[in-house]
């Protein structure tokens, strides 16, 4: 099929050859190759790192799906993940969930499911379960995402915005202002020519820089 159906979320065939043939295949790790309800997580490695959770969750809806810099499934690994970063955790696994509009083209669930994975491998964090629903036309804008993450922080850590005090260091991903400006520009056609939003990314790489503080 060229475009998804309600078939393709209704827990028969075609919803299994869709998870099998798309998730299962771009998110793959052991955790996911159980296709249980469920991640069953093995506390040794978040115990190691840390001796208390970090937990976040977010919802993405945005238009356009694509922009500059990013679409919303990196939007949707990113944002979570900084979410949980910022508390000093290390983002270890996340969740995915997809709402899906009836008619949406195969090849735009492909390219942003696969920008999800490469994300998600860059950054080292498992997307471990999952789930995907299908509306009819109209009842949603094209494709929405929610992702939920969770790390473990490491004990000395206490980072808060109850804990900010002049003269601190603060880490971001990029310019302040940048995602939104572009896709401002982007919706309302500004035919602004600038090329802000390209750095759109997890701030993993910047977390042993960020807890030698």
């Amino acid at each position: 099929m060229n475009n998804i159906q309600l078939a393709h979320g209704s827990g028969g065939q075609a919803m299994q050859q869709l998870i099998n043939s798309l998730f299962m295949e771009a998110f793959a790790n052991p955790w996911l190759a159980e296709q249980e309800d469920q991640a069953r997580l093995e506390l040794a490695q978040l115990t190691a790192e840390g001796d208390r959770l970090a937990f976040s969750t977010d919802s993405y809806v945005i238009d356009p799906l694509f922009f500059p810099g990013g679409n919303i499934g990196k939007l949707a690994i990113c944002g979570t993940a900084n979410d949980v970063a910022v508390s000093g955790a290390l983002p270890r696994y996340l969740s995915c969930g997809f709402i899906l509009e009836e008619g949406l083209p195969m090849e735009t669930l492909k390219s942003v499911v696969n920008s999800m994975a490469a994300t998600a491998r860059e950054a080292g964090i498992a997307i471990v379960t999952g789930d995907t629903k299908v509306v009819q036309r109209g009842a949603a804008d094209k494709l929405f995402i929610n992702t939920a993450g969770m790390g473990a922080i490491p004990a000395d850590i206490r980072w808060g915005a109850q804990t900010l005090s002049v003269g601190d260091v603060l880490l971001v991903s990029g310019t302040l202002g940048d995602h939104g400006a572009t896709i401002l520009n982007l919706r309302e056609q500004l035919g602004l020519g600038w090329r802000a939003g390209e750095r759109l990314r997890s701030i993993n790489a910047a977390y042993s820089d960020a807890t030698s503080y």
